[in-house]
């Protein structure tokens, strides 16, 4: 149910077409991105991406020489109804589990929509 996946912290200046030159060279290399979200401070944007393919995102991302970390978090794939959110929450919480943030996709083609999930204990197994 839960997948291990690196995802990618890339700070921003907040100055126009920064985030455009960021998706424009992960859209030329052809990286598929499963989750996206971007956040804002007064002095800089932190883009979340988790992608397909985690050597050639950081190969491309490097390239672009801004600061960026890498981090584990935990992808989940859920149906899109009402209270897939809430069942997955209190997995996490049955295993003593805290969630430190989440970003969710919705209307996903399938009925499905995927779940991205920093978390305090990556050591346990995911399966």
């Amino acid at each position: 149910m839960f997948v291990p996946l690196t995802q990618f912290s890339v700070f921003l200046t907040n100055k126009p077409g920064i985030l455009t030159n960021v998706c424009n060279a992960l859209a030329e290399a052809k990286i598929n991105l499963i989750a996206v979200t971007l956040m804002d401070s007064v002095e800089h944007g932190v883009f979340r991406i988790v992608a397909g393919d985690t050597r050639r995102t950081r190969d491309v991302l490097k390239a672009l020489n801004i600061p960026l970390t890498e981090s584990d978090v935990l992808k989940a794939e859920l149906s899109n109804r009402p209270g897939a959110l809430a069942d997955i929450c209190a997995r996490l919480n049955s295993e003593h589990i805290s969630i430190k943030y989440a970003y969710v996709t919705s209307g996903a083609s399938g009925g499905r929509t995927t779940a991205i999930f920093k978390v305090d204990n990556m050591s346990k197994r995911w399966a």
